[in-house]
């Protein structure tokens, strides 16, 4: 017996197609209107193989969406509408690769993974953050304070804060002066926990952005050793706690996805 599966949810519709942005992407690099011979030929240097009728008609589609501008025996010109469209499709790409990469590698395997690497981070990282609240450096200090700069200016723009937050924990990992300590949290970091796709999860059960980086530097900058532990725990019983709340939708949803059987 087989059951029919309702997707978990569609791809991000596509403002324009293959053919369409590439056209578009060579006309915005170049400095002076294109002909449909030199866009044939740049189209050729990608390995993309295109009929020049097609790409008449994909011209004459993209300019009467006000992308393009035809000037007269020269060429076509990208408008900044084109320019637009092309941001516009960009992000519904990576929209669209986040979401089927989050529902390919989404298994019990994936939790199990997670779940010890946060275990393994809190282990290692309350100890790092005591020993780097005693010995921390004022230049560590200070690209502590220039990290979280950063970190609030992409989170207000919605951007990823991924590397940032790497660098963050990798920088008090090293202010703690244990270079076995901090050896070990740049072992668990390859693992990818601080990831885009991690930060795509939290999103998806509705945890923001939080201001758990900044207590944690002010409890340094205190030199408050045991508030400093005390909030890096918290920090990543946090991120646990966002695994698993993920975790139980994710199979909720599947369950209730699951209709109808056929027989074979």
């Amino acid at each position: 017996m087989i059951r029919k599966r309702i997707e978990k949810g569609d791809s991000m519709q596509q403002i324009l197609d293959k053919y369409e942005i590439s056209i578009l992407k060579i006309i915005a690099s170049s400095d002076r209107p294109l002909g449909s011979w030199i866009i044939e030929n740049k189209l050729k240097e990608k390995n993309i193989e295109i009929s020049t009728a097609t790409i008449g008609r994909v011209l004459s589609k993209l300019e009467s969406n006000n992308y393009l501008i035809k000037e007269r025996n020269k060429g076509r010109t990208i408008t900044e509408e084109g320019r637009m469209a092309i941001q516009k499709a960009e992000v519904i790409n990576k929209i669209n690769f986040h979401k089927e990469k989050i529902d390919q590698i989404i298994t019990s395997e994936l939790l199990e993974n997670f779940s010890m690497v946060i275990q393994a981070r809190k282990a290692i990282e309350r100890e790092t953050v005591v020993l780097a609240t005693r010995y921390i450096t004022e230049e560590e200090l200070n690209h502590l304070e220039h990290i979280l700069k950063i970190q609030r200016e992409k989170s207000e723009n919605n951007e990823s804060i991924a590397e940032e937050d790497i660098e963050f924990h990798k920088t008090i990992a090293k202010a703690s002066r244990n270079i076995v300590l901090e050896s070990m949290y740049n072992i668990i970091a390859t693992f990818k926990q601080q990831s885009r796709i991690f930060e795509d999860l939290r999103e998806q059960v509705n945890s923001p952005y939080s201001r758990y980086h900044e207590k944690i530097y002010e409890a340094i900058r205190k030199g408050d050793e045991s508030l400093a532990r005390k909030i890096m725990e918290e920090h990543l019983d946090n991120l646990m706690k966002d695994v698993l709340a993920f975790w139980g939708r994710y199979k909720d949803e599947d369950q209730s996805n699951l209709v109808g059987s056929e027989d074979i």
